[in-house]
C-alpha cells in the first residue's frame, strides 16, 4: 500500500461503493471523491418525502426502454472519462497531492484498464440482482410509492442489474479485482478484504 496514491472502487449503484470508499478514506487518512458529482445525469428516480422526482427524470426511465438507459448511462460515462482521467492522473503522479480513494459507476472496467500508472488499484463491488434490487426498494421506499414512482423504480432496477451483469462480464474478461459484498459480514471486513485483494 506504500507506493499507491490513487484506489478506484467502481460497481453498480447501490452496491456500496461510496459507503466503502468513504471508510477506506477515513481509515487512510486520504481524500474521498465520487464520480457522481462531477456532472448531471438524471440519476435516481426516487426523492426523500416531500419532494418531487424532477419532470425530466420521470421522462428519462418512463420513456427509454432499458437497452436505451444502458446505451445513455454508460455514453454519459464516456464522455465523463477524460475529466476522472484527469484528477486519477493528478493525485497518482503529483506527490504534493492527497491520495484519493474515488468511486463511481463511471469507473467502467474497460475504461479504467487503458490506465498505466503503477500507484493506481482499482476494484469492483458486486452482489447479486436480489441483493441489488432489495437494497433499492428500501431505499427508495417502494412499497409506499405509487403506482407511476414504482415503475420508474422497476425500471431503475433493471437498468442497474443490467449494468452490474455487463460490468462483471467485463471485469472477469480482463481478470480484474472483483469482490461480492454479499459475501462479507461488516463493513471493516469488506475494508479489510478490500484492501488485502489490491495489495497483490
Amino acid at each position: 500500500m506504500d507506493t499507491l496514491r490513487a484506489i478506484l472502487i467502481g460497481g453498480s449503484s447501490n452496491v456500496g461503493k461510496s459507503t466503502l470508499a468513504e471508510y477506506l478514506a477515513t481509515k487512510l487518512g486520504w481524500r474521498y471523491q465520487s464520480t457522481d458529482l462531477l456532472a448531471r445525469h438524471p440519476g435516481r428516480p426516487w426523492r426523500p418525502k416531500p419532494e418531487e422526482v424532477p419532470a425530466h427524470v420521470a421522462h428519462h426511465y418512463r420513456s427509454l426502454s432499458v437497452d436505451e438507459l444502458m446505451d445513455d448511462v454508460l455514453s454519459h460515462y464516456k464522455r465523463l472519462w477524460p475529466t476522472i482521467e484527469g484528477i486519477i492522473a493528478t493525485h497518482a503522479t503529483d506527490e504534493a497531492a492527497e491520495r484519493l480513494t474515488l468511486e463511481g459507476s463511471a469507473l467502467w472496467p474497460e475504461t479504467v484498464a487503458t490506465l498505466n500508472l503503477d500507484t493506481v488499484a482499482a476494484i469492483w463491488l458486486t452482489a447479486s440482482n436480489c441483493f441489488l434490487q432489495e437494497r433499492i426498494y428500501r431505499e427508495s421506499q417502494f412499497a409506499a410509492a405509487s403506482a407511476g414512482e414504482q415503475l420508474l423504480i422497476r425500471k431503475f432496477v433493471e437498468r442497474t442489474q443490467r449494468y452490474n451483469d455487463e460490468m462483471m462480464g467485463v471485469v472477469n474478461h480482463l481478470g480484474l479485482a472483483s469482490l461480492d459484498v454479499e459475501a462479507v459480514a461488516s463493513l471493516g471486513e469488506l475494508a479489510d478484504t478490500c484492501l488485502g485483494l489490491l495489495k497483490r
